[in-house]
């Protein structure tokens, strides 16, 4: 088997709730993901998708994963895209780096290759160890009122995880963070997550300001691995890492040094579902918690997501989020779709998503016959 072409799409997506805001002023309300199409010589086919939240969270943005796909798809016609190894060596040797422009032709083999053995991404990523999982979902940065307001409309719809995004004044946050566990119950956790808004001090007063709060969970207050490390220090909150986790390097580094309690695994951002069971089966071993997601994207996004989640153990798992929960626009009929919070994985083969191709209107590029 050898693929005959990849096609390369644009779909725009906009936030359910109008805007995210984050730490440091961004905010996100529209969003272009690009979405990958591989087809085999036999006729099959594979998706995957990728979508930066915007240009200042990572290092990485929407033009640069279409220029380099523009690099790495010439290079993968004729290859056995069932071969995930010489798929990923090949696009490693094209191109060094850009993890995230490499994963939707990663995840889009994958799904591929489940169509072709008649397997689920989860079957073939270990087996399903959960048929439904938690989903959580972010609370954007406000005052204390508007955002325990979030909350507690959230909670009436069956939420009970919560990213409450701070990162600004910590002693505001410190409000903000009390106000929302007190909004919430025995049932539920509340992840502050700074985004690496603050520098060393602040983040020591914040999490200070936080310390006793009951299911509380301190993530990402800085920009670096060694920030993280030394605010480590100063807390006995549990510690969820994030923007510095990249590879297995990082991830073994932020246990040994920073006491990582858990990690957030999003799939785009290590490359792919080829590297993200690496970094959670090292994970599982460690015996950290891990938060399955992604940068931000849709139900392609999703059911990369959901596969990785299922195939998680159970008490590995500290919460999972479904990207197309968060966006207005669906290019799979909403599938995955979670129902009262929970999500779960699809049983058909690769992905087990439909993609309506005409809802994508015509490649920006295509690549082979």
């Amino acid at each position: 088997m050898k693929i005959s072409r990849i096609d390369v799409y644009n779909f725009d997506l906009t936030y359910v709730h109008g805007v995210l805001t984050l730490s440091g002023g961004r905010e996100i309300s529209s969003l272009p993901s690009t979405l990958v199409r591989i087809t085999s010589d036999s006729g099959h086919k594979g998706w995957g998708e990728i979508c930066p939240l915007g240009s200042a969270y990572l290092p990485q943005h929407a033009g640069g994963a279409r220029a380099a796909l523009e690099l790495l798809a010439p290079a993968l016609i004729g290859l056995d895209p069932t071969n995930l190894a010489a798929i990923n060596d090949t696009m490693d040797r094209v191109l060094s780096g850009h993890a995230y422009a490499k994963s939707p032709i990663d995840v889009a083999c994958w799904d591929l290759t489940g169509k072709v053995w008649g397997a689920s991404v989860a079957d073939m990523l270990g087996g399903v160890r959960q048929s439904r999982f938690p989903l959580y979902f972010a609370v954007p940065l406000g005052s204390p009122e508007e955002m325990s307001k979030y909350v507690l409309a959230r909670r009436e719809e069956g939420v009970h995880c919560f990213q409450l995004k701070i990162g600004g004044d910590p002693r505001e946050d410190g409000v903000r963070a009390k106000h929302v566990v007190e909004s919430t119950g025995s049932e539920d956790i509340v992840i502050g997550d700074a985004n690496c808004g603050w520098g060393v001090n602040d983040a020591i007063v914040a999490a200070r300001a936080m310390e006793n709060l009951p299911r509380f969970y301190f993530e990402q207050p800085c920009a670096t691995m060694d920030e993280c490390i030394e605010v480590r220090k100063h807390t006995t909150l549990p510690m969820v890492y994030d923007e510095v986790v990249n590879d297995p390097a990082t991830l073994i580094r932020a246990v040994r040094e920073g006491g990582a309690g858990a990690f957030n695994l999003k799939v785009s951002k290590v490359g792919g579902l080829t590297k993200a069971k690496l970094m959670r089966d090292l994970a599982q071993d460690l015996g950290l918690q891990v938060t399955v997601e992604d940068c931000w994207g849709g139900d392609v996004v999703s059911a990369a997501s959901a596969h990785i989640a299922a195939s998680t153990r159970k008490k590995a798992l500290l919460s999972v989020s479904f990207m197309n929960d968060w966006v207005n626009e669906h290019v799979a009929g909403y599938q995955p779709r979670s129902k009262d919070n929970f999500g779960c994985a699809p049983s058909a083969p690769g992905l087990g998503i439909d993609v309506d191709v005409q809802a994508l209107g015509q490649p920006l590029y295509t690549f082979g016959a």
